[in-house]
């Protein structure tokens, strides 16, 4: 098969997506049918605050930075029901993935996208504005209902963010995974491979790994510079789980 028919892209129904009942209306529009695109893996997802923090570790430092951790989180669209924040997170393999993806998207600025493509996904979103502690307006956030990759590059990193190498089928599996043979346990915002009381268990020998994450797991363990941050390999194994 030719790469580009194996090209992926993550895709995120973001929770004002989920309030405004658009689920079904977006999945729509990526239908195999009229994309050529298929599903690779999907998941509900409750964003715990490392991976949130990850996805969004471009815009860190930047005025707009907090209120996108507690928009992804859902704790704006649902600040009193904690059973409905969450994320529907997809992996849509095939033709031209990413720009097909994009193009129905539209726009990442919904006023843009109703201006340039009213049809889009994005133009039904809305932008909101922020305010300071003192109440000065200091900018505007896109509630923009969809992340889309942006690039092969970044379908990769945020694939091997949201998802485990066994959340996805084997036949379907784009990246490398190896065996883990070691335990490593997480504590604090750091990892280990000897336990601690209160430490969390997130591998263990037998299981399936992203051959990245476990390269960044002996840098740790060797007291290495790391290929990227503690957080992009702990989150994923954070996601569903009562602990943050």
């Amino acid at each position: 098969m030719p790469e580009q028919n194996r090209e992926n892209s993550l895709v995120l129904i973001k929770p004002d997506a989920i309030k405004n009942s658009l689920t079904g209306y977006i999945l729509s529009r990526f239908s195999e049918f009229h994309t050529g695109l298929r599903f690779a893996a999907l998941k509900v997802v409750a964003v715990n605050l490392a991976l949130a923090e990850e996805h969004y570790a471009e815009h860190k430092g930047k005025f707009f930075y907090p209120s996108l951790l507690e928009y992804i989180r859902g704790y704006l669209h649902y600040p009193d029901e904690p059973s409905k924040r969450r994320v529907i997170a997809i992996i849509y393999r095939g033709p031209n993935a990413i720009k097909n993806i994009r193009e129905i998207c539209g726009n990442t600025n919904p006023h843009e996208a109703r201006a340039q493509r009213p049809g889009c996904i994005r133009s039904l979103g809305t932008i909101i504005p922020l305010y300071d502690a003192k109440g000065k307006f200091i900018g505007d956030r896109s509630d923009n209902l969809i992340h889309a990759s942006a690039n092969i590059q970044d379908a990769e990193r945020e694939i091997k963010l949201w998802f485990l190498p066994t959340d996805i089928p084997p036949t379907v599996r784009s990246y490398p995974a190896e065996t883990s043979k070691e335990y490593y346990y997480y504590k604090n915002g750091a990892i280990s491979s000897e336990y601690t009381p209160g430490s969390y268990c997130f591998i263990g020998p037998g299981d399936l790994v992203w051959k990245s994450d476990m390269k960044v797991l002996r840098q740790i363990a060797k007291g290495k510079k790391q290929d990227y941050s503690t957080n992009a390999v702990i989150a994923k194994y954070l996601i569903n789980k009562e602990t943050d």
